[in-house]
């Protein structure tokens, strides 16, 4: 008994170090490569706390391992932006400017019925409130709803021009260009370029773009490496 709840006891305090290095998600925000290695460190645990004849070490260094693997994979994902729509994919809007996009519900297996419950509990019940909706890499639905559909805020009293039908999209991701952006907001390479000039920036030197269809943009540069 006592050597079944120390193995439970060490098993417990080395799965919580191995997810304070892996970082914090709730169970609703994991990628699916943080799922399979949730899982997978579940079941390892449970069977060396329910066997004892399997050396404790036999469940340590697996764990470890795939915290390991997790972790690297990550530090991966952050600096290739290839590498990261491999392992997470990208999301995929299912609603685009208030129509329905069905080739992309078909690949994502998303029937009206997904859709419709989405939608009602975000809060929506007529899909004709919806500008956009965004199927996310964890599955979660992201809605933006039209404008005079807004909530209403502050900004919306002294601007009421300043709300649009369109949510502002990442244009640039650490220095990556995201040429569907582009075409989703109707705008050109030209354009970007001119942007860039007028802020005397190169493309490797923007760590975050935002624009939307009227070609209001928002841009943070890069930070200076400290040496």
């Amino acid at each position: 008994m006592f050597v079944v709840f120390f193995r439970t006891l060490i098993i417990y305090f080395v799965i919580i170090v191995c997810l304070r290095v892996m970082g914090k998600r709730q169970l609703g925000e994991l990628q699916p490569s943080e799922f399979v290695i949730a899982i997978l460190i579940s079941n390892i645990a449970t069977l060396s706390i329910e066997d004892t004849d399997i050396p404790l070490i036999g469940a340590v260094v697996p764990i470890i391992t795939l915290m390991s693997a997790e972790v690297i994979l990550s530090f991966i994902t952050l600096k290739s932006g290839k590498a990261q729509v491999i392992v997470t994919g990208n999301p995929v809007p299912i609603i685009r400017n208030g129509n329905i996009d069905q080739n992309s519900m078909r690949e994502l297996r998303f029937s009206i019925e997904d859709l419709m419950s989405q939608l009602r509990i975000n809060g929506f019940f007529d899909i004709q409130e919806v500008s956009w909706a965004i199927v996310e890499t964890n599955g979660q639905l992201t809605i933006y709803p039209k404008a005079k559909f807004q909530p209403l805020t502050p900004k919306s009293l002294y601007e009421p021009e300043g709300q649009s039908d369109s949510p502002p999209m990442v244009l640039i991701s650490d220095g990556e260009l995201c040429s569907k952006v582009l075409k989703d907001c109707n705008l050109t390479e030209k354009w970007l370029e001119g942007v860039l000039k007028k802020e005397n920036l190169l493309l490797r030197d923007v760590f975050l773009m935002t624009c939307d269809p009227s070609a209001k943009y928002y841009i943070v540069e890069k930070e200076k490496s400290k040496k």
